[in-house]
C-alpha cells in the first residue's frame, strides 16, 4: 500500500498518547498512596487512553507491514474497546466528582469504594463487549454496502457508538451544571461566613466555571465532529472526511493526562520526585476530594 500521510499522523498521535498515559499508569500503579477512588478512576482513564495509543500504532503497523483481515478486526476491536472505555471513564470521573460534593459527608466511606469498583467493572465490561462485536462477526467485510465511515465497522454499529457518545455527553453536561451550582452555593456560603468581599466570591466562582468549561469544551470539540459524522456518513463518503474527524478524537486521549492527571498536586509531587531522583513510594500526601482536581 502507498503510505498515507494521515495514517502517519495517527501513528505519531498514538505514540504521544502512549508515552503520556504510560507515565500516569506507572505513577499510579507504583505509588501505594494512590488507591483512593479518585486515583483508580484516573488510572482507568489513563489505561484506556494508553490502549488507544497502542491500538493506533498497531493498526498502522499491521496495515502496512502485515496486511490481514483477521488482524484488522483485532486492531479495530482494540480501538473500539479503548476509546469506549476512555469516554466511559470520563463519565465515571464526572459522577465521582458530583457525588464528592453532593454527598460530601459520606464520600469517604466503604460505600464509595464499592461504587467505584462497580463503575469500573461496568465501564470495562461494556467497552469490551463493544470491541468484541466486529471480531465476533458483526462487521462488513462480506457486505461492503453495510460499511460505515470506519471500515470494517457496520453502519449500525457506529450509530450505536455515536448515540452512546451523545448520551454520555448529555449526562456529563447535566452533572457539571449541577457541580457548578453546588460550587457557587458553597463559595457564597464561605464568603458570607468569613465576611469576605463579593469580589473574592466572584473570583472563586469564575475559576470553577472556567475549569468546567475547559473540561466539557475539550471533550465536545474532540469527539463531536466524529460522532456527528458517524451518524450522517456512510461507506460512499471520501476517506478524507473520516481522517479529518477521527484525528481530533484521538487528541482527547492526548489531552486527558494533562487535564485529569498532571494537574493533580499529588501526582505532580511524585513526578517531581522521580525527576529529582528522590522517589519514595511512602511520600506523605494530603487526601483531596475529586472536586479539588
Amino acid at each position: 500500500l502507498a503510505l498515507n500521510p494521515w495514517d502517519v499522523v495517527l501513528c505519531i498521535s498514538g505514540t504521544i498518547i502512549s508515552c503520556e498515559n504510560a507515565v500516569v499508569v506507572v505513577v499510579i500503579f507504583y505509588t501505594p498512596t494512590f488507591r483512593a477512588p479518585m486515583f483508580l478512576l484516573i488510572g482507568s482513564l489513563a489505561t484506556a487512553d494508553l490502549l488507544a495509543g497502542l491500538g493506533l500504532i498497531l493498526h498502522f503497523a499491521f496495515v502496512y507491514f502485515i496486511p490481514s483481515e483477521a488482524v484488522s478486526l483485532l486492531t479495530v476491536g482494540l480501538l473500539v474497546t479503548s476509546f469506549t472505555a476512555s469516554v466511559s471513564s470520563l463519565l465515571t470521573i464526572t459522577i465521582d466528582r458530583y457525588l464528592s460534593l453532593y454527598n460530601a459527608l459520606t464520600y469517604y466511606s466503604e460505600r464509595t469504594v464499592t461504587r467505584t469498583y462497580i463503575m469500573l467493572i461496568l465501564t470495562w465490561g461494556a467497552s469490551i463487549c463493544y470491541g468484541l462485536l466486529p471480531v465476533m462477526g458483526w462487521n462488513c467485510l462480506k457486505e461492503p454496502s453495510a460499511c460505515s465511515v470506519v471500515r470494517p465497522l457496520t453502519k449500525n454499529h457506529l450509530v450505536i457508538l455515536s448515540v452512546s457518545f451523545f448520551t454520555v455527553f448529555a449526562v456529563m453536561l447535566q452533572l457539571y451544571v449541577q457541580i457548578c451550582r453546588i460550587v457557587c452555593r458553597h463559595a457564597h456560603q464561605i464568603a458570607v461566613q468569613r465576611h469576605l468581599l463579593a469580589s473574592s466570591h466572584y473570583v472563586t466562582t469564575r475559576k470553577g466555571i472556567a475549569t468546567l468549561a475547559v473540561i466539557l469544551g475539550t471533550f465536545a470539540s474532540c469527539w463531536l465532529p466524529f460522532a456527528v459524522y458517524g451518524l450522517l456518513g456512510d461507506y460512499s463518503y471520501p476517506a478524507l472526511y473520516t481522517y479529518v474527524t477521527l484525528l481530533p478524537a484521538t487528541y482527547n486521549s492526548m489531552l486527558n493526562p494533562v487535564i485529569y492527571a498532571f494537574r493533580n498536586q499529588e501526582i505532580q509531587k511524585v513526578l517531581w520526585a522521580v525527576c529529582c531522583g528522590c522517589f519514595s513510594s511512602t511520600l506523605p500526601f494530603r487526601s483531596r476530594s475529586p472536586s479539588d482536581v
